[in-house]
């Protein structure tokens, strides 16, 4: 058999599942798709906990963000996508996974265990998640001038709602101009403080780099030597206004920009956005629409009072993205399985 875990875990072959091995060698192998998600920052804040009966979703409170994310809001969505990843791949192998949200109200660090229920026939559109997993990444440069056909919009719309949020879709001149305002206004406010700047350089990566993690310049759409500054230049200076212009053009030109929200704040809430977010980023990247994220409205707190009344009073805004079609994009790295994988 194939090394399961290779040097690159985006490189992780689909024919290589064992499974004639026990359960908890199974769940590593599955554990190298999981790892696949989406996170904020590229932080990867996530732990597996493998037992004989199945394994558990931690928090890594290690790799919080505690000023752009001071309630871990944006971390637990995180460990939300990586856990509906590990459920598609799980689908794929016709293992049934039974999943328990928050099994122990006393540690939040546990957000899911999660068990094999049985033997699952996956279905067609099932199949299709899964072979997205390698396809889905984070694209932050402009969009082609296309528009996303309505038939696909619908089915985003549906796999939120199926996971448990609600997606908004704007794609008219008039919303697109008034959530972009909203963009720039963020980044020129988190820009001024330095806490921010100093958070955002930590996770900055040169493109040369050997971490496994965090934001690579080339994700930035920046080369070899200006990666290396990064993190000094965003550190010290206020370059608010020019990323504002940057983002709002950015928001204003895309085909659509969309919000996902819930009906809680609270930590399930959290986690089933996440689960949310990435069956939307996983049936998009199956469409070959190319999704990034401009948070900064639901970031900042005035900001999010501001956003509400776009998506509904009685709704908890959670993330914004904007899709398109573009050109194919360098993934950002992810740590190896074994890195994030414990004993139970």
């Amino acid at each position: 058999m194939k090394d399961p875990e290779p040097n690159d875990p985006w490189l992780t072959s689909e024919h290589d599942f064992p499974e004639s091995a026990s359960l908890p060698e199974r769940l590593r192998y599955l554990v190298g798709f999981a790892i696949l998600a989406p996170s904020g920052h590229n932080t990867q804040p996530w732990l597996f906990a493998i037992g004989s009966q199945g394994l558990a979703l931690l928090a890594d409170r290690s790799r919080a963000l505690p000023v752009v994310d001071p309630e871990d809001r944006e971390l637990i969505m995180s460990c939300g996508a990586a856990l509906f990843h590990l459920t598609v791949a799980m689908r794929h192998y016709r293992m049934e996974p039974g999943v328990t949200l928050f099994p122990d109200e006393s540690d939040l660090d546990l957000l899911a265990r999660v068990e094999v229920a049985g033997v699952y026939d996956p279905t067609l559109e099932e199949e299709r998640l899964f072979m997205a997993i390698k396809k889905r990444h984070t694209n932050r440069c402009p969009f082609l001038d296309q528009p996303v056909p309505d038939l696909e919009l619908d089915s985003l719309r549906a796999a939120a709602e199926s996971s448990g949020a609600r997606l908004d879709l704007f794609s008219d001149d008039n919303s697109k101009s008034a959530l972009a305002s909203l963009i720039a206004t963020g980044d020129r406010i988190q820009a001024r403080n330095k806490h921010f700047r100093r958070e955002l350089a930590a996770w900055l990566r040169p493109n040369r780099s050997y971490r496994s993690d965090g934001i690579p310049g080339y994700a930035m759409g920046v080369g070899d030597m200006k990666s290396r500054l990064g993190p000094f230049v965003v550190r010290t200076f206020d370059w608010g206004d020019g990323q504002a212009a940057k983002d709002e053009q950015l928001a204003a030109g895309s085909p659509v920009l969309a919000v996902l929200s819930t009906d809680g704040d609270d930590h399930r809430s959290w986690l089933q956005a996440g689960m949310a977010l990435d069956h939307v980023l996983l049936l998009a990247a199956d469409y070959g629409i190319q999704a990034s994220y401009l948070n900064q409205p639901i970031e900042v707190a005035e900001l999010r009072r501001e956003l509400v009344s776009i998506v509904g009073e009685t709704r908890y805004p959670q993330i914004v993205l904007r899709m398109g079609y573009g050109t194919e994009d360098r993934r950002t790295p992810r740590r190896p399985a074994s890195h994030v994988v414990v004993r139970e």
